[in-house]
């Protein structure tokens, strides 16, 4: 069972990371500029090249390998809304990794996905 948890973690934590890297590599790029097909290759060329957004896409195929994994030893109606963590943990490592704020209405979101998801650890996957 430790395995299996070890496997979801290390899911949403790629994804995590994932999500982080390619917003950190998006804000480097600047906004995408797709009106004429010159400025569709320069930025694709552009998306393409900067590491962050590398990085981030390898993220998440490593998390999708994990995903698999875990997919092989749950229900999927127990290990998909495990991945909600990600609601929270992406808003928190956006506060403290890129500064962003998080107004009290998300928070309450973010609160409101943390209880969901301890009903659904709590049932577990055998119930």
């Amino acid at each position: 069972m430790i395995v299996s948890v070890i496997l979801i973690l290390a899911s949403i934590v790629l994804g995590v990371a994932g999500e982080l890297l390619l917003k950190s590599g998006i804000t480097q790029v600047g906004p995408l500029e797709l009106d004429t097909v010159p400025r569709i290759v320069h930025t694709s060329a552009t998306v393409i090249t900067t590491p962050a957004i590398v990085v981030g896409f390898v993220c998440y195929g490593v998390a999708a390998v994990f995903w698999l994994l875990v997919l092989s030893r749950f229900d999927l109606s127990y290990a998909y809304p495990m991945l909600a963590l990600m609601y929270v943990l992406v808003p928190l490592a956006a506060r403290v990794f890129l500064n962003e704020s998080i107004p009290r209405g998300r928070w309450v979101g973010i609160m409101l996905v943390i209880i969901g998801v301890v009903i659904v650890a709590r049932y577990g996957p055998t119930d």
